[in-house]
């Protein structure tokens, strides 16, 4: 019995003791960030989410909200090697991946007695962070560059795989209202990102300060606060927390709520999705709870985590019918109207 309840107080120590350092690491990501990144608590917090998971984030929104800026400070705040790819339509796949190239060695035989061998040159995707500026302004032939390595963290070139370094996270941004020059992302691109993020216009007294800074040259740099291995413990952390079979089945609920085929599906849905997420987004939305709870300091997640969770990780992934842009009708209005029935 004294064994049991040492054992059982032990257990509680440390879970107090990694929470303690999950919200330590938050505060401390936040701090670095307030020089430069003015609001947008809640993206960074998704962010996060995501980077504790080990998934990948799309961020849309308009031009001039700092997406890059987000992007390039939170990698230097964690101490990661950064790497920024601009896409553009002439953007070829070796440009991202790299190549290889003819690599002469002279003897002291001559040059007619020159070795040669292939050299693999390493591209911009061999970096932690990986911005991909601009994403769907590539070509899908090169879009098509980033899947194996976002799903298996590797590429392939010449038959030879080049594992990537570790952890590896791709940050990408996508334009919303500018269509002309563009490529649609695929639908199973779309599915290797685990969130995606809406970044929008900052309120009036956080533009006030941006125009503030911006203008009177108080930005600063980011500075790093966060080692790999603390970001290691952290994830592993979030990685092995518990979740309770009800929090379970309503994440399941609420991503099969989503397919208009699923049995008892609102008739609204059926009129508005074509196709709704699959068994990635039920994986996804779980481990995103995960990290919601973790930073929010509780050691088990709620229903409330996956609701949280649900519009970064589903919006996505529903393929909405003609129907619903007929009525004008976004993957957020279905989303919410599904969060709002599975919480009342």
């Amino acid at each position: 019995m004294t064994d049991d309840r040492s054992s059982g107080d032990q257990r509680l120590e440390d879970t107090r003791s990694a929470l303690s350092e999950l919200e330590k690491f938050r505060n401390a990501i936040h701090a670095a960030l307030s020089p430069v990144i003015i609001g947008q608590h809640g993206v960074i917090d998704d962010m996060l989410a995501a980077i504790l998971c080990g998934g990948h984030c799309l961020l849309e929104g308009v031009p001039g909200l700092a997406k890059t800026l987000l992007v390039r400070s939170l990698a230097s705040s964690l101490q990661l090697d950064f790497g920024r790819i601009q896409f553009t339509p002439d953007l070829m796949p070796a440009d991202i991946t790299g190549t290889d190239v003819l690599d002469t060695e002279g003897t002291e035989r001559g040059p007619t007695h020159e070795r040669r061998h292939l050299r693999f040159l390493r591209g911009p995707i061999f970096n932690n962070v990986v911005l991909a500026d601009e994403i769907n302004r590539a070509s899908p032939k090169t879009q098509s560059a980033l899947l194996e390595a976002m799903q298996e963290a590797q590429v392939t070139i010449g038959g030879i795989h080049h594992p990537l370094p570790r952890p590896f996270f791709v940050l990408a941004t996508r334009n919303p209202i500018e269509q002309e020059g563009t490529y649609p992302l695929p639908e199973g691109q779309l599915d290797r990102f685990m969130s995606m993020l809406r970044v929008t216009y900052p309120n009036r007294e956080d533009e006030l300060e941006i125009v503030r800074r911006t203008t009177e040259n108080r930005m600063q740099a980011v500075s790093p606060v966060i080692s790999k291995e603390v970001l290691e413990r952290v994830t592993s952390v979030v990685f092995s927390m518990p979740v309770a079979e009800h929090v379970l089945a309503a994440a399941i609920d609420l991503v099969r709520s989503t397919r208009p085929e699923s049995a008892g599906s609102a008739s609204w849905v059926r009129e508005w999705v074509r196709f709704g997420c699959g068994p990635r987004a039920s994986q996804f939305l779980v481990l995103s709870a995960k990290a919601h709870a973790a930073l929010g300091g509780r050691p088990c997640v709620e229903v409330r985590d996956v609701l949280r969770a649900a519009p970064a990780v589903l919006r996505h992934r529903l393929v909405l019918s003609f129907a619903a842009e007929a009525d004008n009708i976004d993957s957020d209005t279905i989303i919410s109207r599904l969060v709002d029935k599975q919480s009342g």
